[in-house]
């Protein structure tokens, strides 16, 4: 099984305290995505008007299984975000773990 790091980076048209707001709720459907072992949330960069995540999931099939989902579809679909960007990574492993990587074996429940 190798993991698969998701980046997705987008515009934010609100202030960084209603973003905060409106991404709040949706943090208990994150955590329940089969095959998603954690999300980092990126704070509202106001300089670049851009937020996201770094997403870590077992592998391609959990990945390509949540881009289809309707979680998904509501973030995309949401008026004060726009011009989305998805890139998908393979971890390295050995280098990872030796800088303590939350991957693999590390990951806690």
């Amino acid at each position: 099984m190798e993991e698969k790091i998701l980046q997705l980076n987008f515009k934010v048209k609100v202030s960084g305290r209603e973003y905060q707001a409106a991404v709040a709720p949706l943090a208990d459907d994150f955590a329940a995505v089969p095959g998603l072992r954690w999300k980092i949330w990126y704070e509202k960069n106001d300089k670049e008007a851009e937020a996201g995540g770094i997403y870590l999931f077992d592998d391609q099939a959990s990945l390509d299984e949540f881009l289809t989902t309707d979680l998904v579809k509501t973030v995309m679909s949401h008026p004060a975000l726009s011009d989305f960007t998805a890139k998908q990574f393979n971890v390295l492993e050995r280098e990872s773990t030796i800088t303590r990587a939350p991957i693999g074996a590390r990951v806690g429940a």
